[in-house]
């Protein structure tokens, strides 16, 4: 059971979930109640918890049209980061922890992921594609700064001559910035920012523990300037919320040196949706309504809408009108989004395998 499973729905500092719900694949389903009898009060800080485990497997594989990859690495399951949005939450109970608050203090450190994937790359048959680092969580969030593990992986496909392209919203990929640099020199890595609010105190809890927009926004100037393709992703886009800081976002980030640009509408699948609901009314309470009401109307009536394009894009007269405004406001500067990331793939080379003395 989750140490957070009987605390009662509260803010807290530095994290972005209220709460633990229920781990949909447990057999057992424990309330908090008050029977009169004195209770602890619950922490208003929670530590982070962070165990290895070993991995099975590197690459994950994907077929949705939505996306511009079809594999991706992922270094750690779960992320401090908390973004009380994160479509990743529900993936935590697979691992029997909750979406909500285990998500962001318990978290999973891969190891001998670096050896998994050359395994992988030696592969007959295998064939060079762009691989996408953060595909579930971001594989800069703080705990990378000891474990090092993206940075492993990143001097393997250099070595290799490998594609990569990267999402996050840290600013310690700037420790690797020499590393990109020299990928970027073999047209092999494009980066990513993804960029939500300029409003500092509202990242403050959407996003507790992610870099300001002004240290996103001086990650892309540095990498931009050291050579590194570098483009922005305004995601999530919340009706009602940041929603009327689109065109903001795209010009800072413009200025910044960011050269393209793509946009995601806030999705809330599984436990993400009562989540977000309850971190509302915890924090903007005035602004509740209306955010899950504009957010029921670019998902069909409903909270959310699985089905490939719609999750990303939602439907509906506001959803078009974001749309409209993000291809009107990327073109103005400059910017656009691309499928094909244009990496060089021809000069793969698998590396060598663990114990090869002949290659």
């Amino acid at each position: 059971m989750s140490p957070n499973t009987l605390k009662p729905s509260q803010a807290r500092k530095g994290r972005g979930a209220t709460y633990d719900p229920h781990n949909r694949f447990s057999p057992t389903h424990s309330e908090a109640i008050d029977d009169g009898w004195w209770q602890e009060a619950a922490p208003t800080r929670l530590a982070t918890e962070v165990r290895e485990e070993k991995a099975k497997s590197a690459l994950a594989w994907n077929r949705s049209p939505d996306l511009p990859f079809d594999r991706s690495l992922n270094p750690y399951r779960g992320c401090e980061h908390g973004c009380i949005y994160c479509y990743a939450r529900p993936s935590h109970a697979y691992w029997d922890m909750s979406p909500g608050l285990d998500f962001e203090t318990r978290l999973i450190a891969r190891t001998g992921l670096v050896d998994q994937l050359r395994e992988e790359l030696c592969r007959p048959g295998y064939t060079c594609r762009p691989i996408n680092l953060s595909g579930n969580t971001d594989c800069y969030q703080p705990i990378e700064a000891e474990h090092r593990t993206t940075r492993a992986l990143l001097e393997l496909l250099l070595e290799c001559r490998h594609p990569v392209t990267l999402v996050t919203k840290s600013a310690l990929i700037l420790r690797d910035l020499e590393l990109l640099a020299t990928m970027a020199e073999h047209n092999l890595v494009r980066v990513f920012i993804s960029l939500t609010s300029l409003d500092t105190e509202l990242k403050r809890t959407l996003e507790p523990r992610t870099a300001s927009p002004q240290a996103r926004l001086k990650v892309m100037q540095e990498l931009n300037t050291a050579g590194v393709p570098v483009g922005t992703l305004i995601s999530p886009v919340i009706p009602g919320l940041t929603d009327d800081e689109l065109e903001a976002l795209l010009e800072a980030a413009s200025r910044a040196g960011a050269r393209s640009a793509a946009w995601m509408l806030l999705r809330l699948p599984r436990e993400v949706a009562p989540l977000f609901e309850d971190w509302l009314t915890q924090h903007y309470p005035q602004r509740a309504a209306k955010v899950m009401s504009l957010m029921r109307q670019c998902r069909g009536g409903d909270t959310y809408d699985s089905r490939f394009v719609h999750r990303m894009r939602g439907q509906g007269a506001f959803a078009d009108l974001l749309a409209q405004r993000f291809t009107k406001a990327s073109r103005r500067l400059g910017m656009h989004e691309r499928a094909d990331m244009g990496l060089d793939t021809r000069a793969f080379r698998p590396p060598r395998a663990q114990g090869d003395l002949f290659n």
